[in-house]
């Protein structure tokens, strides 16, 4: 199986990212497992996607800084690849990362993604899918059951209004972004200061305005799906807790939380179940959901993190189960003449 994972930049990525997991997984499995960033793409005069692309140069690797090691090393197989040729190209970039820096490099992944999947290629998450994801406004489309009370405007006076009717307490954030960057918690004290939160949001566009879930203080649980179900492997669900440190709101990992083992609760599946046809419908094959209480903070389409951090409480390798469901596509796909849709086999 040969499998493109397309990046934000391949200088930046880290020995504990889920990619770098994968990666390792499918060619520790016998796979190729080629990495290409946002600015390698090229739409070629014979209609066919190519990109520079590089492979590590073992057959093995037994830790994910050796990898990566190898894969930004002088050894590394760099060549211009026919992305067409490809089995799977796993989309694991994150838009939120380019606004500022690079913004044409937010679509990069899902305009080429498109042209790549007609030619045959599965490309996970379906481009189409991801390309209504491109901001937080997505999470309006799930079920109001799962979604906290939540007013999005650039309208100073509607956001204070907001907040008073939540009794003077609400979580402020940008429509886009991750991480945790941004965002800001209203309450009692920080009323005065109300106006230079919302100054610095509108700066950059609309503002999330979500009411304050009391559940938060003990942080949330990220629950990965995957085909559309709770990703559970050898029994074990691939789920971890964030939980916030000190006063900082944020239970983000990269946002300074801490991690600790998940309990996943008839809660958290019952939530899992309410979106999951939607999830299907867009042909999101791996997502991360957090979790807070019996409400859905956030859902994760653009490169769901933290596979590693459920592997290191459930004590089983996640990044194989992945493999597997990419496996499996790749035998659909030659059983049936690829005559499956890419947003069919994205969930199937």
């Amino acid at each position: 199986m040969k499998i493109g994972f397309m990046v934000n930049d391949i200088a930046s990525e880290e020995a504990g990212y889920s990619t770098t997991r994968l990666a390792v997984t499918a060619i520790n499995r016998g796979h190729e497992a080629w990495v290409l960033s946002a600015g390698d793409f090229a739409y070629d005069p014979d209609e066919k996607i190519r990109a520079r692309a590089v492979h590590a140069p073992k057959a093995r690797y037994t830790s994910g800084s050796a990898y990566l090691a190898d894969l930004r090393g002088t050894k590394a197989r760099a060549e211009r690849i026919t992305v067409d040729d490809l089995d799977v190209l796993m989309l694991r970039s994150n838009p939120a990362e380019e606004v500022s820096r690079r913004p044409w490099a937010q679509n990069a992944g899902i305009d080429f993604g498109r042209i790549a999947m007609r030619n045959g290629v599965i490309v996970l998450n379906d481009p189409n899918g991801l390309g209504k994801a491109l901001n937080k406004m997505y999470f309006q489309l799930f079920p109001e059951e799962v979604r906290p009370r939540t007013l999005i405007t650039r309208d100073r006076a509607e956001i204070k209004a907001f907040v008073k009717e939540q009794g003077g307490r609400a979580v402020l954030k940008p429509l886009q972004g991750s991480g945790g960057q941004g965002v800001f918690m209203v309450d009692h004290e920080s009323t005065k200061n109300l106006n230079q939160m919302v100054e610095a949001l509108t700066r950059d566009g609309y503002v999330i305005c979500q009411e304050y879930l009391e559940a938060a203080e003990e942080g949330d649980t990220r629950l990965f799906m995957m085909n559309g179900q709770p990703l559970r492997y050898k029994g074990k669900y691939a789920a971890f807790r964030r939980i916030r440190q000190g006063d900082d709101i944020r239970s983000n990992v990269h946002a300074g939380g801490a991690i600790a083992q998940a309990t996943i609760t008839e809660t958290h599946l019952r939530i899992a179940e309410i979106v999951r046809p939607k999830l299907v419908a867009d042909g999101m094959f791996l997502v991360g959901l957090d979790i807070v209480g019996d409400k859905l903070m956030e859902i994760n389409v653009f490169s769901p993190g933290g596979l590693g951090s459920a592997q290191k409480f459930e004590k089983v390798n996640f990044a194989n189960a992945v493999i597997d469901a990419l496996e499996r596509k790749v035998e659909y796909a030659a059983y049936y003449r690829r005559n499956f849709s890419n947003l069919a086999m994205a969930t199937l």
